[in-house]
């Protein structure tokens, strides 16, 4: 029976290669890399490392993005993502990088929604 879960769990980390290759080849043609982390197949949790030109890259976050909000849905052992670049140097727990946000997503110091940069004009 451990032979047959050991497959299960080879064939999740198969599906989950596949699909940050088949979803997203802008990543390897524009120099960077995505690769599996961690892989826990009990909780459905992955963690994807994005690396090489990602690192850095402004639209790293909106990559981020995509993956953890296409990945859940199109294979259903995943339950959640964690994805980070390079930059943040790995720290998953928020101590020295920065997290992707986007506008209306965070509240500004007075209390109302960040609506993003300013424009300097």
């Amino acid at each position: 029976m451990s032979t047959e879960s050991q497959n299960d769990g080879d064939d999740l980390e198969d599906r989950v290669s596949n699909f940050l290759r088949r979803n997203f080849p802008q990543i390897q043609m524009h120099g960077g890399s995505a690769a599996i982390q961690d892989l826990d197949r009990e909780t459905g949790e992955v963690t994807i490392a994005l690396g090489g030109a990602c690192s850095g890259c402004g639209i790293s976050p909106m990559t981020i993005q995509a993956i953890k909000s296409r990945m859940v849905k199109e294979i259903p052992e995943i339950e959640k993502v964690n994805a980070h670049t390079g930059a943040d140097g790995g720290d998953m727990g928020g101590g020295g990088g920065m997290s992707p946000s986007f506008p209306g997503e965070t509240v500004d110091d007075d209390g109302e929604p960040d609506e993003g940069p300013e424009a300097p004009f």
